[in-house]
């Protein structure tokens, strides 16, 4: 061990434990494998990062620690955290050790490069290209077409609904039908054809050479159940360390335990509390289950220590999930002291619920905290509509997550086609996309030539000598000649994505009325692709982690601007704000009405009333209207509906709260005398057409 091991002083006793477990000099480690309970705001990214880098600088080789996290944003973060405290730790740049830090990255993003490297081994070809959602649900769509699925007497599930039971049977490693019955109990009388659908677009797929988001894990599932690849493969890596393992499903921790089946050099760091994301077939089960896999070697340390919320925040926070049927033991505390309770408000509708958020908003802003500092959470998106309306009128900036990503863009999607197909001319989905772009060239047409290449050996040579589609004039020649020399250019890259770019522009005029909004979109691409080292890089690591929409976000504030954050529950995880409000804190919102049907699901809204009460600072305020605005799936038609508040704040905890009732009741004005009619406007306007 290094003598000076100063830097681990400004950890908590818990944090250092779990930065210490099992380290030896030398980079060895004996560590058997460690549960890391991470509370909200208990320092996990720092206590994950303090981790790496001590197994770093005691020896541990940087190239054999696979670092799994849940977004490459978070991954490049901790890695510049781990070079930030092993440059303080060893007083010299450390940037060589973590630079060799190569194998951090998301599930999906690690599973692309280990089913490149082994491709030959499991009978892939390693020019495969991936498949975004969008890209997957179209090829789904084809081959339900082409199986006459779309003409059936009752309709037959649309593509995305298709799309969403595959993935969840791959994901939660579950049954067809026990899929169908639990979540998607309307498409039941469908399993027959449903599996014949899922078979076909696996074969379509294979016969494609494409990917979609789930092949990566599970390809590397099975890659892994093969034990001489799984033995190879984990001992490639001394360390393995998971973040946000409460997120985590099935499949992936089936990847892990072949990985690891002894546990050794395993840790995994997450929070039962914060397990909100069923609906990606994310499982609570894989970290409540984590002790007993391992068991008796299993370690487990939980952060508890709050740095985030005052004591009263935490104390309400607490208590609802004191509740919950099955957790692990933690209360949170902070030395964080504050006389001031969250706020629990009643409003008349969701017109002054509107109306309160936006005074309290500039009441905060009056006495110096920044609208940034601020945010207002809420169950689903349609949720915040009434406020975005008030925040307008009242001229407010703000901005809204959870929205489209990047890739939703119909002209960024048409130039990664492009992009796609250069690298796959086997890429259906790709090629339907690019060709109809052109003038005069259908899907009839483009099947012929999609069908030409697939049947060639060299399907860009099919592609020069199948005949013109009728219709297409000059562009189709100059559409083959762009793809061929992209396909043997000399270029290099990124000017490659420059030549497509010019292109498509001409059909970006011809198509979309903002063209130059959306040049500016393609610009930006181009700027993103320079960050990459090739094409097949770019294409594979955009598809699996979209920044951020441009023009999709029209009017959002520059940088350097002041703006209130609007945010789904969901994506506001991990955030953090000086004062939040939470709209709509009653029954059929928290919990939502759509997710009451098992225990387990009303325990995930229990968690996702907890992760918003967490986020808050300062100053917490939980709104409950007594009428909300309801969309329903029956006959009946949207409707206004007399609210409860939530279930998950019974009576007895109402102690911890400040009761608030909003706007202050003032006596009603006397009535107005009663006035004759001097004038019948209404009569005289009918009389105008008469």
């Amino acid at each position: 061990m290094p003598a000076n091991t100063a830097y681990l002083d400004q950890l908590n006793p818990r944090q250092r434990q779990a930065v210490e477990h099992g380290v030896l000099a030398g980079g060895a480690s004996s560590s058997a494998p460690l549960l890391v309970i991470a509370g909200a705001g208990s320092g996990k990214t720092n206590t994950l990062a303090h981790r790496v880098a001590h197994l770093i600088v005691n020896g541990a080789d940087p190239r054999r620690i696979l670092l799994l996290t849940f977004s490459r944003r978070a991954a490049s973060e901790m890695a510049h955290r781990v070079e930030r405290i092993a440059s303080k730790i060893t007083g010299q740049s450390a940037g060589v050790m973590t630079d060799a830090l190569t194998w951090a990255g998301t599930f999906h993003g690690i599973g692309a490069r280990l089913l490149r490297d082994y491709a030959p081994e499991i009978g892939l070809d390693p020019a495969f290209s991936i498949h975004d959602r969008e890209d997957s649900a179209d090829l789904m769509n084809l081959i339900r077409h082409e199986l006459g699925f779309s003409t059936t007497q009752s309709r037959f599930p649309a593509k995305a609904t298709c799309l969403a039971i595959y993935s969840r049977c791959v994901n939660a490693e579950l049954a067809l039908e026990e899929v169908l019955r639990a979540s998607y109990p309307w498409c039941a009388g469908w399993a027959a054809e449903l599996r014949q659908l899922f078979a076909a677009y696996v074969e379509a797929k294979q016969r494609q050479n494409v990917l979609d988001y789930d092949d990566l894990l599970l390809y590397w599932a099975q890659m892994v159940a093969e034990p001489s690849i799984a033995a190879e493969l984990g001992g490639r890596f001394d360390h393995v360390l998971v973040d946000e393992y409460q997120d985590t499903n099935r499949l992936q921790s089936s990847i892990l335990l072949a990985l690891k089946p002894s546990g050794q050099g395993l840790t995994v760091v997450g929070d039962d509390a914060q397990s909100i994301y069923s609906f990606r077939a994310a499982t609570v089960r894989n970290i409540l289950d984590f002790p007993a896999q391992f068991s008796p070697q299993a370690e487990i340390v939980t952060l508890d220590r709050n740095y985030r919320s005052s004591q009263p925040i935490l104390a309400a926070a607490n208590a609802v999930i004191e509740l919950a049927s099955e957790r692990f033991t933690k209360n949170l505390w902070t030395d964080r002291a504050s006389t001031e309770r969250p706020q629990l408000v009643a409003v008349r509708d969701e017109a002054d619920q509107a109306r309160y958020v936006v005074e309290q908003v500039l009441t905060n802003r009056e006495s110096g905290m920044s609208l940034k500092q601020q945010a207002v959470l809420f169950r689903t998106s349609h949720h915040s509509g009434p406020l975005e309306v008030e925040l307008t009128r009242r001229n407010i900036p703000f901005v809204k997550f959870g929205g489209l990503k990047f890739l939703d863009a119909s002209h960024v999607k048409d130039l990664l086609a492009m992009l796609r197909f250069v690298q796959n001319p086997r890429d259906r989905v790709a090629g339907f996309r690019l060709m109809q772009l052109l003038p005069g060239v259908g899907p009839t047409s483009v099947q012929r030539v999609l069908d030409r290449m697939h049947d060639a050996a060299d399907p860009i040579g099919a592609l020069l000598e199948v005949p013109a589609p009728p219709r297409a004039g000059d562009e189709w020649p100059a559409f083959v000649d762009a793809i061929v020399r992209l396909r043997t250019s000399t270029l290099g890259w990124p000017a490659e994505i420059e030549a497509a770019r010019i292109w498509y522009e001409p059909h970006l005029d011809r198509l979309h009325e903002d063209a130059a909004t959306r040049k500016a979109d393609l610009i930006q691409l181009e700027q993103i692709a320079g960050g990459y080292p090739s094409r097949e890089r770019f294409l594979t690591e955009l598809t699996l982690d979209p920044p951020d929409a441009t023009s999709d976000q029209a009017g959002v504030p520059l940088r350097d601007e002041d703006y209130l954050i609007l945010s789904t529950i969901h994506s506001a995880k991990g955030q953090e704000w000086k004062s939040v409000f939470t709209l709509n804190v009653v029954d059929g919102c928290i919990p939502s009405d759509l997710g009451t049907g098992t225990t387990a699901e009303i325990e995930e809204e229990r968690r996702l009333l907890y992760v918003a009460m967490t986020r808050a600072k300062d100053h917490l305020h939980l709104i409950v209207p007594q009428r909300f605005f309801t969309h329903q799936q029956s006959t009946t038609g949207d409707r206004h509906v007399y609210a409860a508040r939530t279930r998950f704040i019974p009576s007895a905890l109402l102690k911890l709260f400040e009761r608030v009732s909003w706007p202050i009741a003032v006596p009603a004005p006397a009535p107005a005398a009663s006035r004759e009619v001097r004038v019948d406007v209404g009569a005289k306007m009918r009389g105008m057409w008469r």
